[in-house]
């Protein structure tokens, strides 16, 4: 049983930055896509960026590039995301999955694991 742990979340002013981790346990993540998710009340939950099995290759959603960065450890079986110059409108809970990479359109694949319980980060203007 695969299991995701999120971590790293909290509150920070517009303009600040956090360091979000995902931890997986029970898979190794080294040969999938990995990418974060987030999201906000009353939203649906959206893709926020993807990085391939190898690294080598990154994807993020308009509203991110350019402020976030997605990062891998596959012998720690950790994904990274930094996020720099936060606004108010990137509040959401952030989760982490496999996906499937299709540029903005990247989805999270149904058969890795469950989508873990997330990490708050929320942003004040």
């Amino acid at each position: 049983q695969v299991q995701l742990v999120e971590s790293g979340g909290g509150l920070v002013q517009a303009g600040g930055s956090l360091r979000l981790s995902c931890a997986a346990s029970g898979r190794t993540i080294s040969s999938y896509a990995m990418g974060w998710f987030r999201q906000a009340p009353g939203k649906e939950r959206e893709f926020v960026a993807g990085i391939s099995w190898s690294g080598g290759s990154t994807n993020y959603a308009d509203s991110v590039k350019g402020r976030f960065t997605i990062s891998r450890d596959n012998a720690k079986n950790t994904v990274y995301l930094q996020m720099n110059s936060l606004k108010p409108e990137d509040t959401a809970v952030y989760y982490c999955n496999a996906v499937y990479l299709r540029g903005s359109y990247s989805y999270a694949r149904a058969d890795f694991g469950s989508w873990g319980q997330g990490t708050q980060v929320t942003v004040s203007s």
